[in-house]
Parts: C-alpha cells; sequence; structure tokens
C-alpha cells in the first residue's frame, strides 16, 4: 500500500467561516464523576473549576455538562426536580457562574445538559398533577390517561419502557380509589412532559433564556426526539433499542414524529437572538438520514452520530457509515457530529475489546465475560485517531482521553442505574463509564477529592490510568489525544472533503487536504507509502503500519 490513487470523493461537512460549532472538539464532563471540591465523595461544580485547565490543555473548544440541577439522582440528574437552579450536592447558581467565567477565561465554551422529555417525579408541576383531578390543567401537562380494561385495570397501551418493564405507572387518586395512569418512557420516577400543551413550551423557553443570560454557550439536549408522541398513542408491540429505524415503513409512535421540527425551530429562533453563536447539539438515536433532518437550516446546529459509536472495529462497516454520514449531512449543509463514548455506553476502550457488537448500555459485572482490555485499548486509540481525522464535531467523553476501561468489576451492591433493578436485576446498566476519575496514582480516591470512597467505587488498577501517572509519558494516552488535537487544529482536519484512496481488505486510506490518514483494522502489518508520520495511534514498525492502529501522515511532494 504505497501508491494511494484517488477512487471517491464525499463529504464537505464544514464550509469556511465563524461557525465554531462546524468543526469544534467538545469534552463532556459528568458532574458527579469529574472532581470533587468538597470532599464528600460526589463530584461538584467547585471540583470542575478548579481542574477545567486539564480540558484546555488537551486541546477542546467547548465542554458539556451533564445534569447538576436539583434531582432526587434516579437515573443520575437526568431526572430534573428544578431546570432553573444547581443541586446543593453541586454547589449554587454562583459555582455555575464561576464555572462559566472560568471556562470562558481558559477559552472555553460551555454547553448544559436540556431534558424535555420528562422530568422528576418531584417536579413541582408533577406534584402538582397527582394532587389534581383527570382533565385537569395540571394533568395537561404530562401524558395521563384512564387505564383500559375492566375497572381500568390495564395500562393505556403497550408501550415498554427503556429501562424495562411497562411505559405507565398508575396513580391513587386523592379518594384513595386506584386512578389514571400516566406515560414515562424511561423510570417510573421520570414522567413524560406533553409537548402538545402550550404552558410546557412556553416554561422550556423561559429554561432556555436563564441559561443564556448567564452566559452558556448552548445546550445538548437529551432524548429529544421523543418529546413529540403520535396522536392517541396507538400500540407499538416493538422494542426500540440502539438506533431507531422505521418498522415497515413506519416510525415507532413515540420517536422521531414530524412534530418535533417545530420545536426545534422555536427553540433555534431564542437562541438567534443572543450573540457568540450558542448552539443546539441533538441526542437522537437515529439511523444518518433521519438525523440529519434535526440539523436542517433553522433547526438544531448539531445531532450525535451515534451510528458511528456503534460500529465495530470493522473497516468496511465504517466506511459504510462515514460514507452515508457526510452523504446525509451535506445534503442539509450541516456537519456530522463523531462521537465514541459517553456517560450511557460502555467505554471503547473496552467494548473494542471484543470480537463482535455489544449490549451498549447493558453494562458487564464480574461474572460475565471479560473485555481483552489490551486489545481495545489499542483499537480504541486507533479509532480515535480515524475520528479525530474526519471532517465535522467530535465529543469526547471525560476518561477516555486517559485510555479508561469500562469498570467491569464493580460491585452489584453499588449499582445505581434503574435498569438494575427495573430489570429484576438482570442488566447492570451503565454504571460501569461513570466511575470517578483518577488524577493521581495514589492518596485518597486518586486525588479525585479529599474522601477515601467515593460515590462508585474506583478499582485499584485505575492508578496506572491517572493524570499524573500519564503526564510525562509521551507514549502515554493522554500524549496522543494532546498530539491528535494540536495536529488537527493545526492541518485545519475539521473542515474539508473526505478523499478516498484505494487501500487493501481491512484499511481504510483517505486524504484529509495535506494529511493522509491510515487506519489498519485487519489481522495484520501493511506497508506504510512514503511521507513523515505526524502522529500515529500506537507504536510503528520501520515503513510498516502494525494491525488496529492508525497513522496521520504529511506526504512527500
Amino acid at each position: 500500500m504505497t501508491g494511494g490513487s484517488a477512487v471517491e470523493s464525499v463529504g464537505t461537512a464544514s464550509v469556511p467561516g465563524t461557525e465554531w460549532w462546524r468543526s469544534a472538539v467538545i469534552y463532556q464532563i459528568y458532574p458527579r464523576s469529574f472532581a470533587d471540591a468538597n470532599g464528600d465523595g460526589t463530584g461538584d461544580l467547585a471540583g470542575i473549576t478548579a481542574r477545567l485547565d486539564h480540558v484546555a490543555r488537551l486541546g477542546a473548544d467547548a465542554v458539556w455538562l451533564s445534569p447538576f440541577y436539583p434531582s432526587p439522582q434516579r437515573d443520575g440528574g437526568y431526572d430534573v426536580a428544578d431546570y432553573r437552579d444547581v443541586d446543593p450536592q453541586f454547589g449554587t447558581l454562583e459555582d455555575a457562574d464561576d464555572l462559566i467565567r472560568r471556562a470562558h477565561g481558559l477559552g472555553l465554551r460551555l454547553i448544559v445538559d436540556l431534558v424535555p422529555n420528562h422530568c422528576s417525579s418531584e417536579h413541582v408541576d408533577f406534584q402538582a398533577a397527582l394532587a389534581a383531578a383527570p382533565g385537569s390543567v395540571e394533568r395537561a401537562k404530562f401524558h395521563f390517561r384512564d387505564g383500559r380494561g375492566e375497572g381500568g385495570d390495564l395500562p393505556p397501551n403497550d408501550w415498554t419502557s427503556m429501562f424495562e418493564g411497562p411505559a405507565w405507572t398508575r396513580v391513587v387518586e386523592a379518594d384513595g380509589s386506584p386512578g389514571q395512569w400516566y406515560l414515562h418512557l424511561f423510570d417510573s420516577s421520570q414522567p413524560d412532559w406533553n409537548w402538545d400543551d402550550a404552558s410546557v413550551r412556553a416554561d422550556f423557553e423561559r429554561t432556555l433564556r436563564f441559561w443564556l443570560d448567564r452566559g452558556v454557550d448552548g445546550f445538548r439536549v437529551d432524548v429529544c426526539d421523543a418529546i413529540i408522541k403520535a396522536p392517541g398513542l396507538p400500540d407499538w408491540p416493538h422494542r426500540t433499542k440502539g438506533v431507531v429505524e422505521p418498522i415497515d415503513g413506519v416510525m415507532p409512535p413515540m420517536w422521531d414524529q414530524e412534530g418535533i421540527h417545530e420545536v426545534f425551530r422555536s427553540w433555534r429562533s431564542v437562541l438567534d437572538e443572543y450573540d457568540g453563536e450558542r448552539i443546539l447539539c441533538a441526542e437522537a438515536w437515529l439511523a444518518p438520514e433521519r438525523a440529519a433532518r434535526i440539523v436542517r437550516p433553522g433547526e438544531m446546529h448539531q445531532a450525535f452520530n451515534f451510528r458511528f459509536l456503534e460500529q465495530v472495529w470493522d473497516a468496511r462497516d465504517l466506511r459504510r457509515t462515514i460514507d452515508e454520514s457526510l452523504a446525509a449531512n451535506d445534503a442539509v449543509g450541516a456537519p456530522t457530529t463523531w462521537v465514541l463514548s459517553n456517560h450511557d455506553v460502555m467505554r471503547h476502550a473496552s467494548r473494542y475489546g471484543y470480537d463482535g457488537p455489544v449490549e451498549l448500555e447493558s453494562g458487564v459485572g464480574i461474572d460475565d465475560p471479560q473485555p481483552d482490555r489490551m486489545l481495545g485499548l489499542r483499537r480504541a486509540r486507533a479509532a480515535t485517531a480515524l475520528m479525530l481525522a474526519l471532517p465535522g464535531s467530535a465529543y469526547l467523553y471525560q476518561g477516555e482521553e486517559l485510555g479508561l476501561p469500562e469498570v467491569t468489576d464493580l460491585p452489584d451492591s453499588s449499582r445505581q442505574d434503574p435498569v438494575w433493578e427495573r430489570s429484576g436485576r438482570a442488566i447492570r446498566g451503565r454504571d460501569g463509564c461513570r466511575v470517578p476519575l483518577p488524577w493521581s496514582s495514589d492518596g485518597p480516591s486518586f486525588g479525585f477529592g479529599g474522601s477515601v470512597t467515593t460515590w462508585l467505587p474506583q478499582p485499584t488498577y485505575f492508578a496506572e490510568f491517572s493524570v499524573a501517572a500519564q503526564e510525562e509519558d509521551a507514549s502515554s494516552t493522554l500524549a496522543l489525544y494532546r498530539r491528535l488535537l494540536v495536529v488537527r487544529r493545526e492541518r485545519a482536519l475539521g473542515s474539508g472533503r473526505v478523499e478516498w484512496l484505494e487501500s487493501d481488505e481491512g484499511v481504510l486510506d483517505l486524504r484529509r487536504g495535506s494529511v493522509r490518514v491510515i487506519a489498519n483494522a485487519s489481522d495484520r502489518s501493511v506497508r506504510l507509502p512514503a511521507g513523515s508520520v505526524l502522529v500515529a495511534s500506537g507504536p510503528l514498525a520501520e515503513g510498516v503500519l502494525p494491525s488496529d492502529t492508525t497513522v496521520w501522515m504529511a506526504e512527500e511532494d
């Protein structure tokens, strides 16, 4: 593989201009697990502020914070009790203001989570709905329905929860009698808002303005494709896990309904009133052509590419997804937003340690088949190097720059993901990717905070993955990420086209402007073309690219 004839060129993904979000690298922080300033074993906003220089030094353009709002934490903060305040365990609104100022002082934009599909059952509006009568304006803010069958003893339809079990829970009315049912696509403590109600829309607009006025640079929008349900809430006897696609030509009635776009356009009009290019990023587990509809002009700016995240380490599958994603987004003039890990899925340093696909959100326990940690990290580094060479934006999940594996030996007694109990303790869930970060190789909680214990226990082997352990190691995963982001910026890899070159089976060979990118996903080494190495995901032999390695090269004239 020394030549490299061009066979195809696809994807503009980004256009010149001031639209920072088209090529940005955005770093996700899960507040409970990033850094703990007050020593209670749980991360907080002050801890994030104190450690934010790590993200700036990494080379990211922005930070996305998972929820830090008041919450009973039944679903890691995605059960929001108050959208316009800070949970005391994370700090205060003043701490949030300090964090925003610190981020901007470091040249980082700051994005926060918006959770519009559901709230906590402790939200004041839901408590009012429980106290009100059927047919009331209070209940109209949610999906309350009479049950089916004799006495209304059966749920209003057959929908199931994403966290297992039914998607409906029956309430007890004020007089003590069995009453109506309410819809929750997730845990029973997370009732779904009814976006057909004008007061719900108005209140979320107030939430947008509240945070925009405080200086945030945008919102990552949780489960945004579920906010509008099909009229009548018709039965749907299928489960929808992973990327949502039509079945027999019909989209599931709880996902990707046409009415979502009107809401997105209204939000975009609010953001456009503010300076500094505030953005919306969609979390929507949709196929590329469906996700692209969300980022049409006047709607959201970005939508996560979960089809790319789901791919196994296979050259043919990866190329197909890259091509389909770029084509779908190019058709609407939007960038593709690449991602490999987040707080909901098995870390890619572990899932690539398996042969074949894995259940991304199901978790792994000590008695389950274990990933090959060395293989997984080698492939994860190669996959990240491929991703960061592609045009568009990219999101990184805290700890992946350290090569952190999924914690697969977490004690079951420590698990907090609601799917663990709702599944009858059959599905362990997402806790394994949420364990607090190691900053030092020793000391209480490896530098996470002053407490010896943390809200999820850290394994002893986290010491070898700590920031301190990797700082002075030029071959470390942290050093690799820093180098990738420097070269990505210097060579403007976030914009431009992908030019595919002829390659061996199992190898991706592409030209990105002045950079040639070769990802070897085969089980053999391949010869390298002439040129100087800019960065490689792993050690290179003389003139040879080993298996499970990606290299960026400056080609010789």
